[in-house]
């Protein structure tokens, strides 16, 4: 069996198609609604058909892609009235991750969660968009390792794509700033390994999720 064929080499290649497709949902670049076509998606990615059609079997295990009768598959719509249920939920999972994260943090971990909250802070001030999305994707991929919860990481993925692509939708109605001080409270007690600080944080950035959701709404 070559290197190509392995078990693990298979497994990576969806996960690369995953994150792939994740940041095209999340980033409206396939669009609420919008009609699945896998030749698009291999072009549009670069990656096989197999890790492709594997991805997109997980997404719509997640709900952010949707299988029609007859029809095959779509980006699944954005949901206003819903999301406030889904920010909720969200909440109970952030907090045990954000605890998890404060008491089993590497020294490392805890330097990189600082960084990245503060390049956020920076790009906010910026107004660097990209920069500032870029810096809160890798924060939660660091808090997510430093957790040690697959369960719960696995189960708030989709939820965070769902956040960051209603961002996306609606940014004219966000406040970078604000959502970088949030995220920088959260990073401050991963940092410090202080589980209160870190549960709080994640309570004041999902608070302001829910003040942006009113916005929008209104």
């Amino acid at each position: 069996m070559s290197l190509k064929e392995t078990p693990a080499s298979k497994s990576r290649a969806t996960e690369v198609a995953y994150n792939a497709i994740e940041t095209l949902i999340a980033t409206l670049k396939l669009e609420p609604g919008q009609q699945i076509v896998e030749n698009d998606l291999i072009q549009m990615t670069g990656l096989g058909r197999t890790p492709i059609r594997e991805a997109l079997m997980r997404l719509v295990a997640s709900g952010l892609i949707e299988q029609q009768p007859r029809r095959g598959l779509r980006v699944s719509e954005i949901r206003i009235a819903e999301h406030l249920i889904l920010i909720e939920t969200r909440r109970v999972l952030e907090q045990l991750i954000a605890s998890g994260a404060a008491r089993k943090a590497t020294p490392a971990q805890r330097a990189q969660v600082l960084a990245h909250a503060q390049k956020m802070a920076a790009a906010a001030q910026q107004g660097d968009i990209q920069g500032y999305m870029d810096a809160d994707q890798a924060l939660d991929e660091v808090i997510h390792d430093a957790c040690r919860n697959p369960y719960a990481v696995q189960a708030v993925i989709p939820m965070i794509i769902q956040c960051r692509r209603f961002w996306y939708a609606f940014q004219f109605e966000g406040d970078l700033e604000r959502g970088a001080e949030c995220h920088l409270k959260l990073a401050e007690g991963v940092a410090a390994g202080d589980t209160e600080k870190a549960v709080s944080g994640a309570n004041t950035l999902m608070d302001y999720l829910v003040s942006f959701t009113y916005k929008v709404i209104k």
